[in-house]
């Protein structure tokens, strides 16, 4: 029985929740890591205080460091509306949307053994970089090729993320080295959603129609265009 519009809605809902549980740990440490620096000004400020005597002034450096984790702070809050569908954007480089998607899942990938690498013609941008629209969308579609090749990939060793054309991405999976077989299971299985919430084909695949996006799987490899069709 083919899925009803609504059902294929809340089935593209479902792999977009999650992706973005997924990636939740590192947003969560962008905006943790500002707070723990203005704890510590804040101590550092009230011994200052409690020490100073009537004609002596305090140094403007705490002051400055709280202001600047603030605005990171208020920055990585920020960030979160990046992630809703219906907020409008100025789109985002195939460049941009490579390395946030990567800096996002690369230390998770890495602390299970497993490589994320990516082309060098993707790692810095060109001013005359085009810009493709609706960013949100197009970070959950690459945490979706990401999520695909990492739960459907035996003895997973390495994801590459390489240029497509002008307009596209692809997505290579390799199989950890022999000698490391018995080891895989232990380090990458660790980091493997359970069967029930898999990005499996038919996820990926309903979450690139729910969003008008194109994408191919091709054995170990995924391409997906950065033009909504």
């Amino acid at each position: 029985m083919k899925a009803s519009p609504g059902a294929s809605s809340w089935i593209v809902a479902g792999v977009r929740h999650e992706l973005l549980t997924r990636a939740l740990p590192a947003l969560r440490h962008d905006m943790a890591a500002p707070l723990s620096v203005i704890r510590m000004s804040l101590l550092l400020l009230k011994h200052r205080a409690a020490a100073a005597s009537a004609d002596e002034g305090l140094s403007e450096e705490p002051l400055e460091s709280i202001s600047e984790q603030v605005d990171a702070l208020a920055d990585g809050v920020r960030s979160l509306r990046d992630w809703e569908l219906a907020a409008s954007d100025d789109g985002i480089t195939r460049s941009a949307l490579v390395q946030r998607c990567s800096s996002l899942m690369r230390a998770a990938f890495e602390l299970h053994g497993i490589g994320l690498h990516v082309d060098e013609n993707l790692v810095t941008g060109t001013p005359d970089e085009p810009r493709f629209p609706e960013g949100a969308a197009l970070r959950y579609m690459v945490l979706g090729a990401l999520g695909y090749l990492h739960d459907a990939t035996e003895r997973l060793g390495a994801l590459r993320i390489e240029a497509d054309g002008p307009e596209g991405l692809r997505f290579v999976a390799t199989h950890g080295d022999a000698g490391l077989a018995e080891s895989m299971p232990s380090m990458a299985g660790a980091l493997r959603a359970p069967r029930k919430l898999a990005i499996d084909a038919v996820a990926l695949q309903a979450l690139a129609d729910g969003l008008g996006y194109a994408v191919a799987v091709e054995g170990d490899t995924v391409r997906l265009s950065l033009r909504s069709g």
